[in-house]
């Protein structure tokens, strides 16, 4: 990989998840450069416009503009958050084949451009589109990221903290499988703070109640679908999600973020990239942590998987031959 001290970001799609990313990115300083690309040349070039007349009120300087895809060569990272958007009442599977369609050519083309940084893939159903970037790409696996769960793991951990009147970041759950409808909580492994949640019921059974908790996570499920009825899409907390993602690899933190990453064994899984506790750096995602699941939680987990690689079979995309990274 080119290393260079200039930290680059090309997003690819400037519709409501691209700009939101992009807009969260210029108010946080999390680049030093970002290219804005989409298939309306003119509305790239106007967000541009837009964004660079704001940096003045910027905690820090940045290059923004309008590209194409030969800005890809020295990227540190490439933001897929182009294809069609998910009407109410589409489940996100039902993206799947029109937007497979469109990002034969967006890999095709960034491959071609010379890069060899980091996929970061928003895109829904984002799973199986960050499964198809891996093959398309022919990139490294630990290279090749979705956002999984890591938005619905954010919108947990505000419901619990909210429910428990604890600051959320104390707050240490997580949302994993398929980001869809086949994602749960494991809730065996879920602590506020120090206590796993069953103790904090079982210590306070007159002020929580375990059974109430638990009707979180389908609250959790369905935040996506609510929002889409209220607001035709969600664009704002999953452009805040990718920048805690870059920001992760650009600074090299070895954050643990519930990503959507292919497995190779873990938890019996493999051929599939679904969102779980994930270490990711400079590198991409460096491990995949295995949580001590029960077997209820583990069979739902691979039952998950089993669904994502069924769908992501129908597409019949081979893998390319992997590429040889500097």
């Amino acid at each position: 990989m080119i290393i260079t001290e200039n930290r680059k970001i090309v997003i690819i799609g400037c519709g409501f998840v691209g700009m939101s990313y992009a807009y969260a990115m210029v108010n946080r300083g999390a680049c030093d450069e970002l290219v804005l690309i989409d298939i309306d040349r003119k509305r790239a070039e106007g967000e541009a416009m837009d964004l660079n007349h704001g940096l003045a009120f910027a905690s820090s300087n940045m290059k923004i503009k309008a590209g194409n895809y030969s800005d890809c060569f020295d990227a540190d990272i490439v933001v897929i958050a182009a294809g069609v958007g998910q009407k109410p009442g589409e489940t996100r599977i039902s993206l799947l084949e029109r937007n497979a369609k469109i990002f034969e050519s967006i890999v095709n083309d960034t491959v071609r451009s010379g890069f060899q940084g980091i996929f970061l893939v928003a895109t829904n159903p984002v799973d199986i589109m960050t499964n198809i970037v891996m093959k398309l790409s022919g990139f490294p696996k630990n290279k090749v990221i979705g956002t999984g769960t890591t938005l619905d793991t954010a919108r947990l951990r505000f419901i619990l903290g909210d429910y428990f009147g604890i600051d959320p970041r104390n707050v240490h759950a997580y949302v994993i499988g398929e980001h869809g409808d086949s994602e749960f909580v494991p809730w065996s492994q879920a602590l506020i703070t120090t206590k796993t949640i069953t103790t904090v019921c079982t210590q306070h059974p007159d002020r929580f109640d375990f059974d109430e908790i638990k009707q979180i996570g389908d609250v959790v499920k369905d935040a996506a679908y609510r929002i889409i009825e209220a607001k035709k899409a969600t664009y704002y907390g999953i452009g805040m999600a990718l920048v805690r993602i870059t920001k992760a690899i650009l600074g090299d933190e070895r954050s643990v973020l519930t990503v959507s990453s292919y497995l190779n064994g873990e938890y019996g899984i493999n051929g599939v990239c679904i969102g779980v506790p994930c270490v990711v750096g400079r590198n991409g995602v460096t491990e995949r942590i295995e949580l001590s699941l029960s077997d209820e939680e583990l069979k739902k987990l691979r039952d998950s998987a089993d669904f994502l690689m069924k769908t992501s079979e129908q597409l019949g995309i081979k893998e390319k031959t992997p590429i040889k990274q500097l």
